[in-house]
């Protein structure tokens, strides 16, 4: 069997075929340590956005998230740099947006090669589909899902990416719409019973994980945060779990009170 391969510097390289089938089976490795149970179509994915655009989940490049793979702006950039895209170009969409409102839109235009005529992407951002993370950076966000949006329609790329959706998926319900103290209509507990089970699974201390979570809303007690905030710091907190424990114990840890020295 002849083995193609290229030879640079004096270095033999693999062929960047062999090198995606190599990439496809540590993303696999890795998608299983991180994530746990798979189900055969998210594998099927994940294999082919492995081999036929080289994506890498340790560089960043894919998320999983709410049972389903998600590409990045990180992604998109080094796919565009790898097949040498020679140019994207933006401008601010001005009938579509708002400074005062704080929304935008903008247009993306990919090109391929010097012959490319162009491939069109829009995206728009507002405050009521970005997440609160990242809250008065509407235009940034805009002008990123236009560029997203256009990369993926000039290589073919069939997968959301993570930063057009407008918050960050869960794997719980939505809450209803008052406190996330849960109060409610039944939908309350299922996020408890998610942060709880993240702090068992994880061997985390309830009380730590409570200061960090007032910290993460920015609020003066869990109570006051929002339905939207708490979901967040969940999916957060689940996520830096999966990822990094040591991380994530350090992070909690700072939360600790300096223990008090008992006077006799």
């Amino acid at each position: 069997m002849r083995v193609k391969r290229t030879e640079q510097h004096g270095v033999i390289k693999p062929h960047p075929r062999r090198r995606h089938k190599e990439l496809a089976g540590k993303n696999l490795k890795l998608a299983k340590q991180m994530w746990g149970d798979l189900n055969p179509r998210f594998v099927q994915n994940l294999e082919t956005y492995s081999t036929e655009f080289g994506f890498s989940i340790l560089a960043g490049d894919l998320h999983y998230l709410d049972k389903g793979l998600y590409v990045t702006h990180t992604g998109l950039i080094r796919l565009a740099r790898r097949r040498h895209c020679v140019g994207i170009d933006v401008r601010l969409v001005a009938e579509f947006s708002d400074q005062a409102a704080s929304r935008w839109a903008f247009q993306a235009t990919v090109f391929r090669s010097m012959k490319c005529k162009g491939f069109v992407g829009y995206g728009d951002a507002d405050p009521s589909n970005v997440s609160p993370l990242v809250r008065g950076a509407e235009m940034r966000v805009a002008e990123t899902r236009a560029v997203n949006r256009a990369l993926r329609k000039a290589y073919g790329i069939g997968i959301c990416s993570v930063e057009e959706i407008g918050t960050i998926p869960n794997p719980v319900e939505k809450l209803p719409p008052q406190s996330a103290n849960g109060n409610g209509n039944g939908s309350g507990p299922k996020v408890r019973d998610r942060l709880c089970q993240i702090i068992r699974q994880h061997k985390l201390d309830p009380e730590l994980v409570k200061a960090y979570a007032v910290d993460f809303c920015g609020t003066k007690t869990l109570r006051d945060a929002t339905r939207e905030q708490v979901e967040n710091f969940v999916q957060s907190l689940a996520d830096w779990a999966e990822k990094d424990r040591n991380a994530l114990l350090c992070q909690l840890n700072s939360y600790a009170r300096p223990k008090q020295e008992v006077v006799a």
